[in-house]
């Protein structure tokens, strides 16, 4: 499994702010892509910044990826007023969730 970490910088998010607002339209975009496994969206509320952390099934499908994923990196910045400061590429060396 691969992961690419995105590092989102922007304006604080307020304590009672909604995080999974306009998430739906997102999440199903990126279920469409061949090779996504799922998605983490990490906040600091104070000072705004954020990450994405999105996991795919190989290196070659996390590839393929790369334009469509860009754009609606972009897009997600934008709608949230934020700005992409860095995109990171690894190799998942070990996972575990709780059920």
């Amino acid at each position: 499994m691969f992961a690419r970490l995105s590092t989102y910088e922007g304006s604080p998010v307020p304590a009672q702010g909604d995080l999974t607002a306009n998430w739906e339209e997102t999440l199903e975009q990126v279920q469409e892509v061949p090779g996504f496994r799922g998605v983490y969206y990490l906040v600091d509320r104070a000072s705004g910044k954020a990450k994405s952390l999105t996991l795919w099934d190989d290196e070659q499908t996390m590839q393929a990826s790369e334009e469509r994923t860009t754009r609606l990196r972009e897009e997600i910045a934008k709608r949230e007023g934020q700005r992409v400061v860095s995109v990171e590429r690894f190799e998942v060396g070990f996972s575990h969730l709780e059920p």
